[in-house]
C-alpha cells in the first residue's frame, strides 16, 4: 500500500467504517481511490477523494474503474444491502457471478467469499480493514466501566450459541436475548432493525445484543461490527448491554463507543468463543 504501488481501493458500503478508513489514509498519507456504489455510498465520502460511481450490478465497470485508477490493494468496508435484481443495472459479468451464486445457494458470507476470490483472480490483493485501522478487533473483557452481571453472562452464553448456529447456516451474526429467552435473531434486516424489532418483546429493560462472526467467515470482509450508533440504538431499546466475539468483531471508534456506553449505563464486553 505504498504510493508506488498505486492507491488503496476502497469499495465503500454504508456505516462509519468507510469514513474512518478514509480519515486514516489521509492521516497516514496513503493515496485512496473510492469505488462508490450508487444509492449506497455516502456522497460526502466520495467527494473528498478520487472516486468513481458505479451501479451495484456493474461488476465489469467496477473492475475497469479500479484498474484505471492503478489500484492493486483493495478493501471492502461497510454493509451493502442486497437490492432487487431490477434495480441493480446488471452487466454480463454480474450475471455470471449471480448465476454461480444461485447454483451454490450462497448466503451473504458465501457471496462475499466468492467476490473476494473473483477479485483475487483479477489480480487484486484484498486486505482487511485492520491493515489501515489497527486495533479495531475487540479485545477480551469490558470496554467501559459497566460490566455484565450473572444473569447477563448467562444470556451472553446462550446468545453466542444461537449466533454460532445461525452463522453456520450463513443466516446472520446477531441475536437479542433476555432472561434466557431469545427475543430475535438477525437475518436480512441488519443489527439496528433487529434491536428495534425486539424492543417491545421483552418483559422489561435488560436484554443483551450478542454478535459473533460466522464459523466459516471470510475474515477480511463483513466481520461483525459495533460503534457509538449501535450503543445509541441499544440504549433507546432499553438493552442492558452488548456482547461481541473477541478477536473477530470490530469496534468502530472504541473511545467514542466506550463514552457512549458509560453515559447510557450499558456494558460493552468482548468474550472468547471456542
Amino acid at each position: 500500500m505504498h504510493p508506488e504501488g498505486g492507491p488503496l481501493g476502497l469499495v465503500a458500503g454504508t456505516g462509519a467504517l468507510p469514513r474512518r478508513l478514509a480519515e486514516a489514509c489521509r492521516a497516514q498519507g496513503r493515496p485512496l481511490f473510492v469505488l462508490a456504489l450508487k444509492g449506497i455510498t455516502d456522497p460526502a465520502l466520495a467527494e473528498t477523494v478520487p472516486h468513481a460511481w458505479v451501479k451495484l450490478g456493474a461488476v465489469g465497470a467496477a473492475l475497469d474503474a479500479l484498474r484505471g485508477a492503478g489500484v492493486r490493494d483493495i478493501m471492502l468496508a461497510g454493509p451493502v444491502p442486497r437490492p432487487s435484481f431490477g434495480t441493480m443495472g446488471l452487466d454480463l459479468r454480474t450475471l455470471k457471478l449471480l448465476a454461480d451464486a444461485g447454483r451454490g445457494g450462497l448466503g451473504d458470507d458465501g457471496l462475499l467469499s466468492m467476490i473476494v476470490r473473483e477479485l483475487e483472480r483479477e489480480g487484486f490483493n484484498v486486505l482487511a480493514p485492520e491493515a489501515v485501522l489497527g486495533g479495531l478487533a475487540a479485545a477480551v473483557g469490558p470496554l467501559g466501566g459497566v460490566v455484565p452481571g450473572p444473569v447477563h453472562e448467562a444470556d451472553i452464553a446462550l446468545g453466542m450459541r444461537v449466533v454460532r448456529a445461525l452463522g453456520a447456516l450463513d443466516v446472520g451474526q446477531a441475536c437479542v436475548v433476555q432472561g434466557g429467552r431469545v427475543l430475535g435473531v438477525e437475518a436480512a434486516e441488519g443489527t439496528d432493525a433487529l434491536i428495534e424489532r425486539c424492543s417491545g418483546l421483552g418483559t422489561g429493560p435488560g436484554g443483551v445484543l450478542v454478535k459473533a462472526a460466522k464459523p466459516q467467515q471470510e475474515r477480511r470482509v463483513d466481520l461483525p461490527a459495533i460503534g457509538p450508533a449501535t450503543v445509541a440504538v441499544a440504549a433507546r431499546a432499553g438493552l442492558a448491554g452488548i456482547a461481541v466475539e473477541a478477536g473477530a468483531s470490530l469496534i468502530i471508534d472504541a473511545a467514542a463507543t466506550r463514552e457512549a456506553a458509560d453515559a447510557a449505563g450499558l456494558f460493552v464486553v468482548a468474550v472468547p468463543v471456542p
